[in-house]
């Protein structure tokens, strides 16, 4: 191998081993762009309260230190997010996450009180298998651990094919029409979601960075439960509040190890943006019609799943 094969071959690697260190492998996420997250609504995310519900009202979701981007479908407070008919989540039922490869005892005893019973791990087998940041979930003592793996390209042609913020944000696109599109990806979301409709207690589903596959989990679970589009949206796009600390971090690194450059081209797959996922449900009306239509025909959900997913979320 040539001097300069060598060296091409360290900076590849270098910037694999920062890209997995941000937690991107297999993930694929990007920025906010030009979206304004302060103009989100935090009382109506959290779940307005509601006399006329019949739901408890819970305490607020704990935040996990080791776990950034952990959450509760439902909204984290309040009394759940409001659906298009004027009812309200049941929180408290099924948690989205990052992946719990480090989880501290503390946040596991967090969890514990919680309830959780199962946890889907949507991560690719390389992704675990990684020695920088894969591993399996640390978890407490008594829950129920599944692999759904639900692939995504390898990451060293990631970081050698992503040149610009445009490709970045490209390939964010394609990854949510894959979605739609890819039946093997068809058949993991189809397997996470049969399994929650089918789990007791408390659930949870994760990926690596809990925005992308998550991300598409969640809506789906919000959709068949009729929370209002906008909602959903910005309940997506929280998952650049609930990693930007660890993303201005892996920015850093990149910056440090690969330039500036570098780091700009591929900050659109740190975060969320509006149109990967507009992308994808853009996607479910070309080929379906609607989510319901995704459900059944591309997913495969018998009527008798769905029902049991609605009925777990709505109070």
């Amino acid at each position: 191998m040539s001097t300069r094969s060598r060296k091409l071959s360290t900076r590849t690697a270098r910037a694999a081993a920062l890209l997995v260190a941000g937690g991107l492998l297999f993930t694929a996420p990007a920025t906010a762009g030009a979206f304004d997250l302060s103009s989100i609504d935090t009382g109506s995310l959290g779940g307005s309260l509601d006399l006329g519900s019949s739901n408890p009202v819970l305490a607020p979701t704990p935040k996990l230190a080791s776990v950034a981007n952990f959450r509760d479908v439902a909204g984290n407070d309040g009394a759940g997010y409001a659906t298009a008919d004027g009812k309200h989540l049941k929180r408290g039922v099924i948690y989205r996450a990052n992946a719990l490869t480090k989880t501290s005892d503390a946040d596991k005893a967090t969890l514990t009180t919680l309830g959780l019973a199962d946890v889907y791990d949507l991560r690719g087998a390389a992704e675990i298998a990684n020695p920088l940041v894969g591993g399996q979930d640390k978890l407490p003592d008594g829950v129920t651990y599944k692999s759904i793996p639900i692939e995504f390209a390898d990451l060293v042609q990631l970081a050698q094919t992503i040149q610009s913020p445009e490709q970045g944000r490209q390939f964010m696109v394609d990854t949510n029409r894959s979605f739609v599109t890819d039946p093997a990806r068809r058949a993991g979301f189809a397997q996470v979601l049969s399994d929650i409709a089918a789990g007791d207690g408390a659930q949870l589903f994760h990926c690596t960075s809990g925005k992308d596959r998550t991300g598409w989990t969640a809506m789906l679970l919000q959709s068949i439960a009729k929370v209002p589009a906008q909602t959903i949206m910005d309940d997506y796009l929280l998952s650049n509040t609930y990693l930007e600390a660890t993303n201005q971090k892996t920015l850093a690194q990149i910056t440090a190890a690969l330039g500036a450059q570098a780091a700009a081209n591929l900050t659109p797959v740190l975060g969320v943006d509006a149109s990967f996922l507009e992308a994808g449900l853009a996607q479910i009306t070309a080929d379906y019609g609607t989510v319901d239509g995704y459900l059944t025909e591309g997913l495969g959900l018998s009527p008798a799943t769905i029902a049991a997913l609605k009925a777990k979320l709505v109070g």
